[in-house]
Order: structure tokens, then sequence, then C-alpha cells
């Protein structure tokens, strides 16, 4: 994903000279052709995500299109009222960059964990918050957001993630996509659990179940009115996401449901409203919060057939 991301902004650069690269000292290995290509229009701000924020405020008034990358927890929560008073509360046309999402950086602990950006963010007005799953989403959220002029999040895993759509897909800012149809009930996730759902659906139909498999990478703003037509049918809705279970994809849906009058049960299964306090790898701490595949496909077979 973040090879998608860059190689995409790269492209965009060589048309649009009014794009920068902010980065808090991070990129080593990911931006040297950009770097190469643009020396002018890279700029390191150091360790100073606060001051960043500042700087691509300045260059957004200056009417450049500035892109803010870093860690997470670095570029949201560590400025969060750079973000707020800086960019949403003028409306800028400021891009927020955030790699790891939920677990990516799992084995340096807690301080790297990002288990609650989506749910800050999402508060702020103006914000356009996306969560992409595969290198396809964030290649074509890329290049819709690069169209709008708000400020945007854009939240990526570390690496190594599969493709998971087909390459003709098309995905929408604020729009739901479905991957898979079903009649037995939906799961709708995003990010990293975009890959995992697909291979907990697969596992399930084998076992007999047909369910939806509906991606949601859009946290805000969201087609309330197109969403709850892809799930009003439906008797049982699982939602799963690599993020505090307050906040995110969960909340989402369930204010969108529940506001549609919706009839039906909605399961949210996500990371407890609690820190992890080991260190381990993405999957070693999924499984201990009963979040790997595995635990997933048992915990929604379980409740078809209390059902």
């Amino acid at each position: 994903m973040r090879t998608a991301f860059i190689n995409t902004l790269t492209k965009l650069a060589q048309k649009d000279k009014r794009i920068y690269l902010l980065t808090g000292d991070l990129g080593f290995s990911v931006f040297e052709n950009f770097m190469k290509k643009f020396p002018n229009r890279f700029l390191n701000c150091g360790v100073a995500e606060q001051n960043m924020m500042g700087v691509a405020a300045g260059l957004a008034l200056s009417g450049k299109k500035p892109y803010v990358y870093s860690i997470i927890p670095f570029v949201t929560v560590r400025c969060l009222e750079q973000i707020r008073n800086d960019i949403c509360y003028q409306n800028l046309d400021v891009k927020i960059v955030g790699v790891g999402g939920g677990f990516s950086y799992g084995v340096l602990g807690a301080t790297h964990h990002a288990i609650e950006d989506l749910g800050i963010l999402r508060v702020l007005p103006n914000f356009t918050v996306l969560c992409p799953g595969d290198p396809i989403e964030v290649e074509q959220l890329m290049l819709k957001s690069y169209l709008t002029k708000s400020p945007t999040y854009i939240r990526l895993n570390r690496s190594g993630e599969k493709i998971i759509h087909k390459l003709g897909d098309v995905i929408e800012i604020g729009k739901p996509f479905v991957l898979k149809k079903g009649k037995d009930g939906a799961v709708v996730v995003n990010g990293v659990f975009l890959g995992i759902g697909k291979e907990i659906v697969e596992k399930l139909a084998k076992m007999g179940y047909n369910l939806k498999l509906i991606s949601l990478p859009t946290l805000k703003p969201v087609d309330k009115n197109f969403l709850f037509k892809e799930l009003k049918e439906y008797k049982l809705v699982f939602s799963l996401e690599e993020h505090n279970i307050m906040g995110g994809l969960g909340t989402v849906l369930a204010e969108v449901l529940m506001e549609k009058e919706w009839r039906g049960t909605l399961k949210r299964l996500a990371i407890p409203d609690q820190y992890f306090y080991r260190v381990g790898g993405a999957e070693y701490i999924r499984r201990r919060y009963r979040l790997s595949a595995e635990q997933l496909t048992d915990y929604i077979l379980k409740n078809f057939i209390k059902k």
C-alpha cells in the first residue's frame, strides 16, 4: 500500500507542480525516487510533526497541494490541535497520509499502535477520512481525493498487502463496494480486514453459508442511503476492523442502520476499548484479541448456528 501511495503521488506530481510531500524524518527506501525527481518539493520536516502541519497549512494557503506523511500516531494524535485549528477549521487542501494502521507496528509497542485515529479524526468538521484495504483502493482513493480541495486523511497499512480487488473495480469516496454477493448475512470491512474478510467469507462459503462481503474504505463522508440499500435486507451484519470498537467502522454502521430504523443485529468485531501491554507482531496481537481469520470465522459461524 505504501508503494501504491508513492507511485500514485509521483505520477500526480509530474503533472501538477503544486504537489509537495512533507515527512517527519521517515520514508527512507520509499521516497528516493520522488526526492530525485522533485528535490524542491520534498520537505523533511524532522521529528517536529506539529510544526510540519503548520508548514502544510502555509503551503495550502499559498496555493500548493501538500501531502503530509508519517507513522499514524505521530501524524494524528501528536498534532491533533494543528490538524483541527490550522487545517480543518480553515478547510485547507491538505492530505494527511498515515502509515501503520492498527497493529502494523506491533513490535514497537503501544506507542506505535494506531487504534484510535479514525474515531478521533472522524469528528472533525470538513475532514474526509479514508481507510483503504489494498493497493487498488489506495490508488483510486488517492486519485479521487486529489480532485477535491477538502482536508483528507488516508490510513495505510505498513506493507505487503495483497491485491484483493479486480483491476476494473471502481472505488468511490463515500460509497461501499460489494466484493461478493450473498443472501445469509453481510460482512463489512475496511483496512487490513479487506483481505482477512475475504478469507473468512470464502471459508464460510465452503461450510454452506453465503455471506455478502462489502468494503467500506470511507469512514467520512458516507453515502448513508447507498450503504443502507446494500444492508437493509439482512438480519445479521458483522463489521470487522483493526481499530478501537468505538468510533470506527462499527460505529459508522450503527449510526447509519439505527437512523434508518433497521430491524436486525449488528455484531461489531474490533479491538476492545483497552491498550495492549505486550509486544509482538500484528497477527500475534490479533490472536490475543480473537481477531484472527480462524477465530472470527468460528465466531460468525456460532452466531448463525444460534439463529
